[in-house]
């Protein structure tokens, strides 16, 4: 079956040490997958969209668990590069509501950093509808930068629908290098999402007042936004989500603006947050709901992530989703029996 949803990037191997456990006292561990593209596959296949992974593992334990446990989800791994000179990365961290949670790489030098754009074909986004790609995936090295604008040229030649999300790590790169690296690549974007700091740090200033006005006036020539929006007047209009320090969303067209809430649940882990998001809102998308839904489904499925402790655990199937809304808009019963 064609994917109608191809990701690009890191997937490593999770060591998630027990709840509450400082990382450096944890014994016991739970094994997961970590990845931020590999978070928005597992996503969107829950959901029911037919989606393929492209990446690189090492011919090791942890690769063969990792694209174990994404064909376990459903996930398309055909395309997936096997290196049997370099290792999967891995990450530890542990988990707590109510302090800061530590988290440790291991990706140097690891299968993933060696992306290459000659191994990205034509084919390995056949039939695609939309490719997902974050900005780490570009920062991992200079390889991966250049195989990172390999596959927006294929995605560009093949009228594929490019979705974007910086997804700024600091321990990746200096903000600078992240304005070098990462900021051109918002403008080749059909739909960017992005959170407030993000765009702050790639030089989109003002915050959340600035990128709305900057939307508002952005066939003027407005900076900060403008690359995004200079398309607005052609086929491919561009969509932009903003995701603010109050952990509501903004998502801007040519056409308006439309705000939602973030609803309002206990958070037992915050990470993954954003891929979540990023995966109900692309799955609306790719449904052609109106915005207020795709903010609004996308929402709800971060809601239900935060309960959870590893990236993936709280991801719902469709009919989870459907009964997260209704319960969340206080229209069910609590327990479903």
């Amino acid at each position: 079956m064609s994917p109608e949803v191809v990701v690009y990037g890191e997937a490593m191997l999770l060591m998630l040490a027990e709840p509450g456990i400082p990382l450096e006292r944890a014994v016991a561990f739970r094994r997961s997958v970590a990845g931020a593209e590999s978070n928005v596959a597992a996503g969107l296949a829950r959901l029911g969209h037919p989606v393929r992974w492209l990446g690189r593992v090492g011919d090791d334990p942890a690769g063969r668990a990792v694209l174990g446990l994404l064909r376990a989800e459903g996930i398309d791994t055909t395309h997936a590069v096997v290196d049997p000179e370099a290792p999967t990365g891995l990450l530890l961290r542990d988990s707590h509501p109510a302090r800061g949670i530590d988290v440790q790489y291991y990706r140097a030098g690891s299968a993933a950093s060696r992306l290459s754009a000659r191994e990205l074909t034509p084919e390995a986004l056949g039939g695609a509808r939309l490719l997902h790609v974050t900005g780490i995936t570009p920062m991992l090295s200079a390889a991966a930068r250049r195989a990172t604008l390999r596959l927006f040229d294929l995605a560009d030649a093949a009228g594929v629908r490019i979705s974007f999300d910086p997804n700024v790590r600091l321990k990746l790169g200096a903000p600078e290098q992240w304005r070098e690296v990462v900021a051109p690549l918002l403008a080749r974007a059909d739909v960017v999402l992005a959170g407030e700091d993000e765009l702050e740090v790639l030089g989109v200033r003002n915050g959340a007042a600035g990128v709305l006005t900057a939307q508002q006036a952005a066939l003027a020539g407005r900076r900060g936004v403008q690359d995004w929006v200079a398309r607005a007047a052609t086929d491919r209009p561009p969509v932009v989500v903003v995701k603010h320090r109050d952990k509501s969303a903004t998502c801007l067209t040519p056409e308006g603006s439309w705000t939602h809430p973030a609803f309002s649940v206990p958070v037992v882990d915050p990470v993954g947050a954003g891929d979540a998001f990023a995966a109900g809102f692309l799955s609306a998308l790719l449904r052609e709901a109106p915005y207020e839904t795709c903010l609004r489904e996308a929402a709800a499925v971060a809601a239900l992530v935060v309960q959870c402790a590893t990236d993936t655990d709280g991801l719902p199937d469709r009919r989870g989703l459907e009964r997260a809304l209704t319960s969340f808009g206080g229209d069910a019963e609590t327990v479903n029996r």
